[in-house]
């Protein structure tokens, strides 16, 4: 990897970060990156992403909680559960195939999207709150999302979304703190996996882990600024343009 290609995925790094933390998709930018400027094989990517996911995770959680953002009982009781299924995800991601990559992440971004922009479902305040709803439920849900973010990760961000402020009521704001918290928590298991595996390059991971670092920062900081519209604006733009990618209409 030469200097250039190294400012670059510093750059990818950072915008990957900012997205990731405001809405979501940034491994989408970083993965293929890591193929074509790190010379990677497509699962030694997936590994060496997550040591910059972490990290942009880390900086992000560190930044919500000095705003104010302190729910870390909830965030890691939620982590826990996605822990156990990203261990399960991260055992069997090295036989996933290019075409189930497109296939499954195309369609859970178009119901993403679906839920986003569905019309008129414009919630008062009154419909979001400080207790997630359907917290068993939720439990499960995170185990599923768990295997998901072990077994191929971009994209985790629209399903925890989705589960946390789409069906349990909170507020994009603080969904986007404690998504930082679990996310975090179970890339700690799946990224030793791929660690143990061989599966993670050091020097574009360093690269890539300083970009998305800078990103978490300040995309915490324009999510705790610029509130939900924002982030909803944000969401929807990352969602079309990755399904876009991903069915190849550019």
């Amino acid at each position: 990897m030469t200097l250039f290609d190294a400012i670059l995925l510093f750059l990818a790094g950072t915008a990957a970060g900012f997205v990731n933390v405001s809405a979501g998709g940034g491994s989408f930018l970083t993965i293929p990156l890591l193929i074509i400027l790190g010379g990677l094989s497509p699962t030694a990517a997936n590994g060496t992403n997550r040591v910059a996911v972490l990290m942009q995770n880390i900086i992000a959680a560190r930044n919500f909680r000095q705003h104010g953002f302190r729910d870390l009982r909830q965030g890691f009781k939620l982590g826990a559960s996605a822990m156990v299924g990203a261990i399960i995800g991260s055992l069997i991601a090295q036989d996933l195939s290019d075409s189930a990559f497109r296939t499954i992440l195309s369609i859970i971004m178009i119901l993403a999207l679906a839920v986003v922009i569905r019309p008129g479902r414009k919630h008062s305040v009154e419909y979001y709150t400080e207790q997630l709803k359907f917290p068993v439920l939720q439990i499960f849900l995170f185990f599923i999302i768990g295997i998901y973010g072990g077994f191929i990760q971009a994209g985790t961000g629209y399903l925890i979304i989705f589960s946390l402020s789409i069906l349990g009521g909170l507020s994009l704001v603080k969904t986007n703190s404690l998504k930082m918290i679990i996310i975090a928590s179970y890339l700690l298991p799946s990224l030793l996996i791929f660690i143990i595996n061989g599966e993670v390059r050091w020097l574009p991971a360093i690269v890539l882990a300083a970009g998305t670092s800078a990103g978490g920062f300040f995309g915490s900081t324009f999510a705790i600024k610029k509130g939900d519209k924002w982030i909803r604006i944000l969401l929807v733009a990352a969602i079309i343009i990755m399904v876009s990618k991903m069915l190849e209409l550019f």
